[in-house]
């Protein structure tokens, strides 16, 4: 994404050992090298940062000169060079440096970005690794294939502007990315996923259905339109009627606190810079809540608690701000205003396993709903942590335990320095419809928290005890996890939660007894609770009428004309969109399918 920060961790210190078999990441390394050589080569006087592999492709970061911008021609002709560069079977070759002679060397080739990242190596680093291709010549560690000819099936894809390091106070560079496969018929395959995630791309669904608006005075933080509000609150409903069942007591917190809140909870040292401050009259600083853990501590402290009240389930679904970096916000997938499906829950440390297998009971029940499948990732001790090392382990030893017990070795993954400050955390990673990964809730063991705000509870010995706390969301952000449902669905919702469920069209428009069959009708189903609407495009005939309707991803339409009126046996035309199929039937049949479809949340098609 323009904005991010790029590791440059593979650019420094010694050459790696070479495997036997190169990797698709070694892969597409050595791609994002040839593509620096191609581009080197055909516009001189280019300086070039990084260039790492990433997930499904690489990139490379380009200071162009002349202050140019690399657009479709200009890609294009990288690509032919590339491709040229490819078929002279150019030797990755290898080279260690001692740091002063390779400084000098990048110096006098005039790349002051490598010389940037010489000087950043730590002053124990001696030597260096480079890579020649060819001409080019770049920082690295590598390893790489033997020679550009490995490099057959790759395509380049876009570029976008990003500042030098991810600081916008930096220099604005030109990325290109590309993407590498070890044959031809995985690129194929990878590229038409592409072109169905275009056709599915939440900002433009979002926009075409009238569901959400991003408006400039407001970055990253979304206006919800009457028809997306719907698909928000009938989310927030299912969840809080669910979590209802299951025990939590819903409340509602502050959108503002002083400082002093976030001091105690730790944010204000570790996620000062994240949040949205202001200045109070007083002199006093104030923060949007960018999360609700320190707003539950204060009404957990409320009272006198007793073990006999654990497990005590708090659920919020507050409005959160995050002050995200301009250049990473993306639609509804990265946002500075959101709400979660958000819960803080007050055990007592026996009572941690038996809590999780009921979150994760949750957690198979809302993902199944919408028929998506998950996996789940474990975060362990990050760099920046608050508390001692010993819980930390504890802590974590206790989630690895509850997740192979609960789910199985092959069920989960460990992501290492990934947890939250104050805990260990497990993430829920959703698959969509077309094979992508996102990182969606997440059910977090935190010790720390509740010990800084001094939270206790008696215990059934008479003596004080600090309670342990779960921050858990199940879907998360919901911003995001309805621009995912957008993409999984290509807009077509499942009923219950469709904006409008049937559309009634009128064969003429000014027949009063069609008129009045409509309007009974849709009384009728708005009484059995179907949200219905009435087309009202004046003048069009009644096929193009139909096909906006369809164009706006309406699961029923019904069609009325005067003849169906004038048979007076209530029986209406239906067309079921997602089914491309079409019948006559009563419409108390017809409602009544309805309901039972909304109630029973089936998956659109089944």
């Amino acid at each position: 994404m323009p904005g991010e920060e790029v590791n440059d961790s593979l650019e420094a210190g010694l050459p790696l050992e070479q495997p036997e078999q190169p990797t698709l990441e070694i892969l597409r390394h050595s791609a994002a090298h040839l593509l620096a050589a191609a581009v080197t080569q055909l516009y001189p006087g280019t300086r070039y940062d990084v260039g790492p592999a990433i997930e499904d492709g690489f990139f490379y970061n380009f200071g162009m000169p002349h202050g140019m911008t690399l657009g479709p021609s200009e890609l294009e002709a990288i690509e032919k060079k590339m491709g040229d560069l490819v078929t002279q079977k150019i030797p990755f070759e290898r080279q260690i440096l001692p740091k002063p002679e390779a400084r000098k060397l990048f110096a006098e080739m005039g790349q002051d970005l490598k010389v940037a990242i010489i000087d950043r190596m730590p002053g124990e680093v001696g030597e260096v690794g480079i890579y020649r291709t060819g001409e080019f010549v770049d920082l690295c560690r590598g390893p790489h294939v033997p020679h550009t000819g490995w490099i057959k099936a790759f395509r380049i894809l876009r570029s976008a502007g990003v500042y030098w390091r991810g600081r916008e106070e930096n220099e604005q560079l030109q990325r290109v990315y590309g993407t590498a496969w070890f044959d031809q018929d995985e690129l194929e395959k990878y590229l038409h996923r592409l072109e169905e995630a275009e056709k599915r791309d939440h900002r433009r669904l979002g926009k075409e259905l009238g569901l959400f608006h991003l408006d400039p005075t407001a970055p990253g933080m979304p206006y919800w339109l009457p028809d997306g509000f719907i698909i928000l609150s009938e989310l927030i409903q299912f969840s809080r009627r669910e979590l209802r069942r299951r025990g939590y007591q819903e409340i509602s917190t502050p959108l503002i606190n002083e400082s002093a809140l976030w001091k105690t909870s730790g944010h204000w040292e570790h996620y000062q810079d994240g949040m949205f401050l202001m200045e109070g009259e007083n002199g006093q600083t104030y923060g949007a809540k960018p999360m609700n853990c320190p707003n539950a501590m204060v009404v957990f402290n409320l009272g006198t608690r007793s073990y006999r009240d654990l497990p005590l389930r708090f659920s919020d679904t507050g409005i959160l701000h995050r002050n995200e970096r301009s250049g990473t916000l993306h639609g509804l997938l990265r946002v500075q205003k959101f709400q979660q499906d958000d819960a803080h829950i007050f055990i007592a440390e026996d009572q941690i396993a038996a809590e999780y297998e009921r979150i994760l009971e949750i957690v198979d029940h809302f993902y199944g709903v919408f028929g998506l499948t998950y996996q789940l990732r474990l975060g362990t001790r990050p760099e920046k942590y608050m508390g001692d090392i010993d819980t930390w382990e504890e802590a974590e030893r206790i989630l690895k335990e509850i997740l192979l017990r609960q789910v199985g070795e092959s069920r989960f993954t460990i992501a290492p320095g990934d947890g939250a400050f104050y805990g260990p955390k497990i993430d829920i990673i959703v698959d969509d419809a077309i094979g992508r990964s996102w990182q969606l809730g997440t059910v977090q063991l935190d010790f720390q928290i509740p010990r800084r705000f001094a939270c206790s509870y008696v215990g059934a010995d008479g003596a004080p005890h600090t309670p342990v706390v779960i921050h858990r969301a199940i879907y998360g952000s919901l911003e995001r996890f309805i621009g995912i449902l957008i993409e999984h669905f290509a807009g077509e919702f499942p009923l219950w939660i469709a904006p409008v469920q049937c559309e009634f069209v009128p064969v003429q428009d000014d027949s009063p007894e069609v008129a009045n069959a409509i309007r009974d009708a849709m009384h009728s189903m708005q009484e059995a609770g179907i949200r219905v609407f009435q087309s009202q495009s004046a003048g069009e005939r009644m096929q193009s009428r139909i096909r906006s309707s369809e164009l706006r991803k309406v699961p029923y339409i019904v069609v009325i004309g005067k003849r169906d009126v004038e048979r007076g046996d209530n029986v209406v035309t239906v067309r079921d969109t997602r089914r491309n199929s079409q019948a006559t039937l009563p419409l108390t049949a017809l409602t009544t399918q309805l309901v039972t479809e909304i109630n029973e949340r089936r998956l659109p098609g089944s």
